[in-house]
């Protein structure tokens, strides 16, 4: 079966050279996650070479745990930019499929061969890989002491008495504590497809981009929340303020899917069968059911006033 678009077979990877290589799923790239690929980044730059982190794509859970779903912080694209970002030479999606689940630490590192020439690798303390996590940090000093590469340990980073981790930053945000997951590296963020809806929002002088994901995103609770749209490739200017309403439209409806609607403050434009990105600042109130429209219209006019006065704008 060919990888997703845009996501290696560890088979395939493009030709590198000698590298200092990080791996792991990094989602929502935290202080965490920095932490190490700073040290893969500066370990790389000592040596002269090129620093690389693989990324794991879907998360391995999904794939030993059958049946697993594990929300993302941010879909893979994003990620492997954020990682570029910070200084990373090569971000690498790597598809997590079951030949890759079943091979052993050392086949793993040889699976990188030729198109990497390993010098080091960067790993925290309880970081392992390979068949049955047989890849331990002390395990793989062993075969760099045989193999030649270097080592490196990276220390998790702690927050409030618990080490900073994705798990724990998605029941952040579940919980709505926003601010919590901020100081921990994550804004909540959401990307999807703008596709058409019923036009409720345009037809109440309220225009809203409805979302279609292709990931399952980490969702904060049901509300209405200020924060900042970019999309590449339209006329929305990078971190345009919005307001971002997630639930159900309990006005118009009674029960029904959930969804993301973002409109977009002080813009008017086609975002159709664009892909929007909206990082989530602050959460302005719970959804509500409203005794008709227009009693819904004052209120969104309110959160307008709220979104502004938190994102800054006049």
């Amino acid at each position: 079966m060919s990888s997703p678009v845009g996501v290696f077979s560890v088979g395939e990877l493009p030709a590198i050279g000698a590298a200092i290589v990080t791996m792991g799923v990094f989602d929502g790239v935290h202080l965490g996650h920095r932490a190490i690929l700073e040290a893969t980044r500066a370990a790389a730059a000592e040596q002269g070479i090129r620093s690389v982190a693989l990324v794991f794509d879907p998360p391995p859970d999904e794939l030993l745990r059958p049946g697993t779903v594990v929300p993302r912080l941010a879909p893979p694209a994003v990620i492997v930019s954020r990682i570029e970002a910070l200084g990373i030479d090569r971000a690498l999606a790597i598809h997590f499929d079951e030949p890759l689940r079943e091979l052993t630490a050392e086949a793993f590192l040889d699976a990188l061969s030729p198109a990497i020439e390993l010098h080091g690798l960067v790993m925290s303390r309880r970081s392992a890989f390979g068949r049955d996590r047989g890849g331990t940090l002390a395990r793989v000093r062993e075969l760099g002491a045989d193999r030649g590469f270097a080592v490196v340990m990276v220390e998790p980073v702690e927050m409030d008495g618990a080490t900073v981790s994705s798990t724990r930053i998605r029941h952040l945000i579940g919980a709505g504590d926003l601010q919590a997951a901020e100081r921990m590296g994550v804004r909540p963020f959401l990307q999807g497809t703008v596709v058409g809806g019923d036009r409720r929002g345009h037809d109440l002088g309220f225009p809203t981009a409805n979302l279609r994901f292709d990931y399952v995103p980490a969702m904060p609770p049901l509300g209405v929340y200020a924060g900042r749209a970019t999309s590449a490739g339209s006329d929305v200017p990078p971190g345009q303020p919005s307001l971002i309403s997630i639930g159900t439209r309990p006005t118009f409806h009674e029960g029904g899917d959930v969804l993301a609607e973002v409109h977009l403050l002080d813009f008017e434009g086609d975002l159709y069968g664009k892909k929007l990105g909206v990082d989530l600042v602050a959460r302005l109130r719970d959804e509500r059911r409203f005794a008709d429209a227009s009693t819904l219209v004052e209120q969104m006019r309110r959160d307008a006033e709220m979104g502004r006065a938190v994102l800054g704008v006049t």
